[in-house]
């Protein structure tokens, strides 16, 4: 990555977390453990949300604190019961989806430390 591009720009834009998001939700919909945590029937809203906040985090355009504010992510996860084994299934799914995409591997290291901090910070079950 050149040190003045964002992650955003490096992979090519929106396009690059639409895919991303998209691939990671197919293993979603068909994880029993992940699935119920999704209480709506359609996926759709929360692939949108996913997928704009990821390209606002890594320097895209900001149309997820336009439309839902600022991102409070430990607050809008609390109501789910997320302990070791939600986590370890969300990364397992999210990391499937950054190697189906196979971006350059400075890309798919920042993204897989950046989801492996995010996953353990919004684990909150079994925390001992």
């Amino acid at each position: 990555m050149e040190t003045d591009a964002t992650l955003y720009d490096t992979v090519g834009g929106m396009g690059f977390f639409e895919a991303l998001v998209e691939r990671f939700y197919e293993g979603v919909a068909t994880d029993p453990v992940l699935r119920r945590l999704y209480p709506a029937e359609d996926l759709g809203p929360a692939t949108r949300r996913l997928t704009l906040f990821l390209a606002q985090y890594w320097g895209g355009p900001r149309t997820y604190d336009q439309e839902r504010g600022h991102p409070a992510l430990r607050m809008r996860h609390s109501p789910f019961g997320i302990g070791p084994n939600e986590r370890d299934r969300w990364l397992a799914h999210m990391r499937d989806a950054i190697t189906s995409l196979d971006p350059p591997p400075d890309v798919a290291r920042a993204l897989t430390d950046y989801f492996g901090m995010a996953a353990e910070s919004l684990r909150n079950l079994d925390l001992g």
